[in-house]
């Protein structure tokens, strides 16, 4: 479910960089839904589980992914969201009890071993400090019953996807190594 074509970090990695979508669709948002158009679709195509992602930061959308969340859980679907953690620095608040029993997994890009190498290819608008930022998030999802898991992509270093490992495990979440894709 994409929710918004809008991000608080410009990654170099991101296909919304240079592409309109993936092959045969066009990923831009012509309007941002509300969550009764979203719900409509879902009942349309006969439920089921859901992914929150896009060429936006679904958490951006707050209020929308948990209305919508809510809804899948009450049939009994799943429901991950792949964010890059910076909801807590966006609302100036704690989200995650907010997202605690609507959300089964919590996907967080963790996309560097520091923050220096994080600020030089993700681009946030909240500068180096964003990495420790969604290093907290990632925290507070793990320690609840979310299933947290922290990505990067493979265009790192092994070396730095050694580091990003052990800063999942310490806080114990999965770290999943994604393949980059030019298309």
């Amino acid at each position: 479910i994409n929710l918004t074509n809008r991000c608080n970090n410009a990654c170099d990695f991101c296909i919304r960089q240079n592409k309109v979508g993936i092959p045969g669709f066009s990923l831009w948002l012509e309007k941002e839904p509300e969550a009764g158009e979203v719900i409509a679709q879902l009942d349309a195509a006969g439920r089921g589980d859901v992914v929150f992602c896009g060429y936006g930061e679904p958490t951006l959308r707050l209020d929308v992914l948990k209305e919508v969340a809510a809804y899948v859980k009450s049939y009994g679907g799943k429901v991950r969201v792949n964010t890059n953690g910076l909801a807590n620095r966006e609302y100036g608040r704690d989200v995650v009890p907010e997202l605690e029993n609507l959300v089964d997994v919590m996907s967080i890009s963790l996309n560097e071993a520091s923050a220096e190498k994080y600020d030089a290819v993700c681009h946030s608008i909240y500068g180096p400090a964003a990495f420790d930022e969604m290093l907290d998030f990632a925290r507070r999802c793990a320690g609840t019953r979310m299933d947290t898991v922290l990505s990067v992509v493979d265009v790192i270093s092994p070396e730095d996807i050694a580091v990003c490992r052990e800063i999942a495990e310490k806080m114990g979440a999965r770290l999943r190594v994604r393949e980059y894709s030019a298309e």
